[in-house]
């Protein structure tokens, strides 16, 4: 029996003349929480859609749980849940009607399906929401009640599609609770998620996925390390002097700098924290005058900066990720 919950091999997915997904290989162990970090359109949502069976692979092969996702769809279906990035109940209806609804359709009878849907309302935080139509449930609310609703039954393995996207810090919190929890229960989580900070308190590896193609893997420290120790931020005191503040950090930490979109800010990804100190002496000496500065670990957008070249936030949406589907046969 393979320790692996998913692999895959040159998974491919085309729409028309895009290739949304461009031979990806994964190997994610059972247990734990796999992160796949990556921008709108980057292909996440498509390989996440591929591994449930709602769309079929154009090209290579992926076992899930053991099964072909292929020859096998039915027995995979009923061993996984997803979770996408949009709740997925009936707004009409209350959180608690939601829930007797699925339990229902899993098979639970008359006070069965009532008895888990409270026991799933409780440990959701949620048994005063109930008797109240979805509609008007806060975003982390609704978060919350849509995974309730995929593990009416526990599942082997879960797929979390961005899961905390728009979420408040205390919403995030929660979910990411829900996600612990779910793992200490035994259940494998594959997440999707365009935070850094996300994939750190939860994922044990991660892939990093652009353009339809696995572009890094390893652990968040594996990753952080790949691209420099620190993440230097500077804020000059006067903008006309930020190009001499870059050319003087740049020669002191043999870095390049990335100038912001705030015409006061710049900033280096460094190798050696330690030589940041001196560095801004430099600039000090040479009369330019700093008003705030920050050192730290490198950000989501500087790890895929390194790797691609581009920022996150310069990488427009796919609309085919979310507005092309198939039935599943």
């Amino acid at each position: 029996m393979s320790d692996l919950a998913i692999e895959t091999s040159g998974l491919v997915k085309i729409f028309g003349e895009h290739r949304a997904v461009d031979g990806v290989d994964l190997q994610v162990p059972s247990g734990g929480v796999y992160g796949v970090l990556g921008p709108n359109g980057a292909g996440k949502t498509t390989v996440i859609r591929m591994l449930a069976t709602l769309l079929k692979p154009d090209g290579g092969s992926a076992r899930v749980l053991g099964h072909d996702v292929v020859a096998e769809a039915g027995t995979v279906r009923s061993r996984v849940a997803m979770t996408g990035q949009f709740a997925s109940l009936d707004e009409d209806l209350t959180g608690l009607e939601n829930l007797v609804m699925l339990a229902r359709l899993y098979g639970f009878r008359g006070t069965a399906a009532r008895d888990r849907a409270a026991q799933l309302l409780d440990a959701f935080d949620l048994t005063e929401a109930g008797p109240r139509q979805v509609k008007s449930y806060s975003g982390g609310m609704r978060r919350r009640i849509d995974i309730a609703g995929s593990i009416v039954v526990r599942p082997d393995l879960m797929f979390l599609d961005e899961p905390t996207t728009g979420l408040d810090p205390r919403s995030r919190n929660q979910v990411w609770d829900i996600v612990r929890a779910l793992v200490g229960a035994g259940t494998t989580v594959l997440l999707t998620t365009q935070y850094l900070d996300e994939a750190d308190q939860l994922a044990d590896r991660i892939a990093v996925i652009d353009r339809g193609k696995v572009i890094a893997e390893g652990t968040t420290g594996e990753l952080k390390a790949s691209v420099g120790s620190g993440s230097l931020r500077v804020r000059v005191a006067d903008s006309a002097d930020r190009e001499t503040a870059a050319s003087l950090l740049a020669q002191a930490l043999d870095a390049e700098p990335v100038l912001e979109s705030d015409p006061y800010a710049l900033g280096f990804t460094v190798s050696d924290p330690g030589v940041v100190p001196a560095a801004l002496v430099r600039v000090r000496d040479h009369g330019v005058a700093i008003s705030e500065f920050s050192l730290g670990q490198p950000s989501l957008d500087e790890v895929f900066l390194a790797l691609t070249g581009e920022h996150v936030a310069d990488v427009e949406p796919d609309e085919s990720e979310h507005n092309r589907g198939e039935v599943p046969a």
